[in-house]
């Protein structure tokens, strides 16, 4: 594409969920590859707890050669892992190269400093870094707690119902956790836009001043991501303890799916565990996209 044409394509585009959808457009076929194989990834991986608990009833059994398809799906499951990794450096440093010169170019029209300019140049690349890292995390958790609720409710009932339960009950805290989240990556994000003018010309008091601003609200977003952790883990002991007394009164005497269940809910916690870091993400996005315009096509 010729440089004319590059630019005929620029105009002016605000929100992190445009930016997102005109990236998607932009690179559909790209995005299409690699996210199939996420896709491919998390159904090799609910199938995981399944095949372990028929595995350890074969080797009970005796039966070698049923309990060996375990390590197929293994091979399987670190395969296509393999091949998801390959493709995303490739897919993903093309696409940043081609959004950072519509920035810079949509940020000198509106007349804004070079400090400020720098700054949202390289706050762009979280755009980029949500398709790469966040995406398929979000794809990831999501299949997981979706597909461990349903086989816990297939195979162990109130396992399952518990974990709906919880799954509404955080449900609930979601719009003033990213809202507050997000009142903290504008006063970081206001920060780090000055940063390179600081640098050239602020005297020691006033670097001292602004770099522990930058240090107190990134201590109180981590707080609260740890918060999040916390009571999740709160949750998960509840539902592990409610599971095992469960199954220890009702008498579960086949290895397999004491296994799978257990798995299944270690599953469901740890996806759930993708909460806090998540939503940070999505706070963070949602603030970028106010003030960062990139200058993508419709």
């Amino acid at each position: 594409m010729s440089t004319c044409q590059q630019t005929a394509q620029l105009k002016p585009s605000n929100g992190a969920l445009n930016t997102l959808k005109k990236l998607a457009k932009l690179h559909s076929k790209k995005l299409v590859v690699t996210l199939l194989l996420v896709v491919a990834e998390n159904v090799v991986y609910l199938l995981y707890p399944l095949m372990a608990g028929f595995a350890i009833n074969a080797i009970i059994n005796g039966q070698s050669l049923h309990a060996l398809l375990y390590a197929l799906v293994v091979f399987i499951m670190w395969a296509i892992g393999a091949a998801r990794r390959s493709m995303d450096t490739r897919t993903f440093a093309r696409i940043y190269a081609g959004l950072a010169v519509p920035v810079i170019l949509e940020q000198r029209k509106n007349d804004h400093s070079h400090s400020t300019i720098a700054a949202r140049v390289t706050l762009s690349r979280e755009f980029v870094n949500f398709f790469e890292t966040h995406l398929p995390l979000l794809m990831t958790s999501l299949a997981s707690i979706i597909g461990a609720v349903v086989m816990l409710l297939t195979i162990e009932f109130w396992a399952g119902v518990a974990c709906l339960a919880v799954m509404v009950f955080f449900a609930l805290f979601l719009p003033s956790y990213t809202r507050k989240n997000e009142l903290l990556y504008e006063k970081l994000n206001d920060r780090l836009e000055k940063e390179v003018g600081f640098v050239g010309t602020a005297c020691e008091n006033t670097l001292n001043k602004h770099y522990n601003f930058l240090a107190l609200v990134r201590i109180r977003l981590s707080d609260r991501e740890a918060y999040g952790y916390l009571a999740i883990g709160i949750a998960a002991a509840f539902l592990f303890a409610m599971t095992i007394w469960l199954m220890t009164m009702k008498g579960v005497g086949n290895a397999g799916h004491i296994y799978s269940v257990m798995t299944y809910m270690w599953m469901f916690a740890m996806s759930l565990d993708d909460g806090p870091s998540l939503l940070e993400k999505y706070s963070q996005l949602k603030e970028i996209g106010k003030r960062v315009n990139t200058g993508l096509v419709d």
